[in-house]
């Protein structure tokens, strides 16, 4: 019976090294694509596929073509309407294929944009490229399902893919040298003896004694022979051993207000820069934990579902929130073994007395402990209390407090990455 093994790459999917080709040559309309659907899309659709639309102008293949060459003398006429420096209107009428505007005719040809699709995890690729959260540096050994294999010296039994060949030849040679060793000493001598034999008058005692030399001689070189070039004793192989891998432990605090002054709008927005942020964590990070916290006058630890469509609100009181987040530490997340991150989004409003609590609050169980805190302020409005408060603090933590401002909706992706750019150095576990 005969077997046919099909090793050729991508055998059941051959197009998808011209679809890697294809997505590289156009990246920079996607990403504009992806960046405009951040933007436009409900929260529940954000990590679906997209439609990309790339113009004509931009299918283009360029071609060589005959010049005329030589040398040329051109006489060109002048105008009245421009001089050098002139900005040139566009002519009128539009110049995209497929928009659907305009008035019927007769005549005219042209051709639509292309059109195709990118698929959920495509999408999010690209959504999520070349980010990071900054200074995972706390490694720890998190748990025995991830292991690296280091090298261990050598072992006499292993797989044969792991052979190591000058180790085994090595040993094949001290091998046979020492099993040889005794038979080619006695050879050399009877060499050596046959020799002084022939420098003697022959007569019947030299010529029997001659006979039972090489008749000795024979039987070494059968025994020297015998010996094989290589054995199975002498296989040596790279021994690698299974050692547990350590793991960054990483946990990201979740802080949104739903005050009473956070309208439906902001709200939205918000919630879409968590959403992000949690498709961002869920996709490049396995082992890192989300701790979701809502608050008005009252903070309250909640669950996925909860944080992002309960309609909960109340009055304003941020500290409320940071206090619960140091209980939380304290209780669960020891910065000695964790990486810490915090994420949070207002409007910017806030009790005025509470200000000097989330200070104290920040600056004494919270702010030394973090690896990175990010703070965004949503709105059209004027920096309110809270802009100015973290401002003051960015500039004695900055290297590990960064503040943004979000105006719409449009806003969220660009301040998202730049919030979150991958830095030198920086990897994704």
């Amino acid at each position: 019976m005969a077997y046919i093994v099909d090793r050729r790459l991508n055998s059941k999917n051959k197009s998808l090294v011209n679809r890697e080709r294809f997505l590289k040559r156009y990246q920079k309309q996607i990403r504009r694509a992806v960046s405009d659907a951040v933007s436009r899309r409900n929260i529940t659709d954000m990590e679906q596929g997209e439609s990309i639309t790339i113009p004509k102008r931009d299918i283009s293949e360029p071609v060589f073509r005959h010049g005329q060459g030589g040398k040329r003398n051109i006489v060109h006429t002048g105008n009245k309407e421009f001089i050098e420096g002139d900005r040139i209107q566009r002519p009128p009428g539009g110049g995209g294929g497929g928009s659907g505007s305009g008035d019927a005719s007769n005549s005219g040809e042209g051709m639509d944009d292309f059109v195709f699709q990118i698929s959920q995890k495509e999408f999010l690729e690209y959504l999520f490229e070349d980010l990071a959260l900054p200074n995972m540096v706390k490694r720890q050994l998190l748990s025995m399902d991830s292991f690296d294999y280091h090298r261990a010296g050598v072992s006499e039994v292993g797989n044969p893919s792991q052979i190591n060949i000058v180790r085994s030849m090595r040993s094949a040679h001290a091998r046979r040298i020492a099993l040889r060793g005794k038979d080619r000493r006695r050879r050399r001598e009877i060499l050596e003896e046959l020799a002084a034999l022939d420098r003697c008058d022959p007569n019947d005692e030299a010529t029997e004694q001659r006979d039972l030399l090489q008749a000795e001689l024979a039987h070494l070189n059968v025994r020297i022979h015998a010996i094989p070039w290589l054995d199975d004793f002498d296989l040596k192989y790279n021994l690698k051993v299974k050692m547990p891998r350590p793991s960054p432990k990483a946990v990201m605090f979740c802080v949104m207000d739903v005050s009473g002054s956070m309208t439906q709008e902001i709200k939205d927005t918000a919630k879409r820069f968590f959403f992000l942020l949690y498709l961002f964590l869920k996709k490049n990070y396995e082992k890192i934990e989300v701790v979701f916290i809502r608050h008005h006058t009252q903070a309250q630890e909640v669950d996925e579902e909860t944080f992002f469509y309960a309609r909960e609100t109340g009055g304003t009181v941020v500290s409320s929130a940071l206090n619960l987040m140091g209980e939380i530490l304290e209780e669960r997340y020891s910065p000695n073994q964790w990486n810490i991150y915090v994420a949070q989004a207002s409007d910017g409003d806030n009790w005025h007395e509470d200000n000097q609590h989330c200070h104290d609050a920040l600056v004494s169980s919270i702010l030394p402990f973090v690896q990175y805190y990010t703070y965004i302020e949503i709105g059209d409005r004027d920096p309110q209390g809270l802009w100015y408060l973290y401002e003051h603090l960015q500039r004695d933590f900055g290297d590990r407090f960064a503040i943004q401002r979000v105006r719409n909706n449009a806003e969220i992706y660009p301040v998202f990455r730049e919030l979150f750019r991958k830095h030198a150095g920086e990897e994704v576990d």
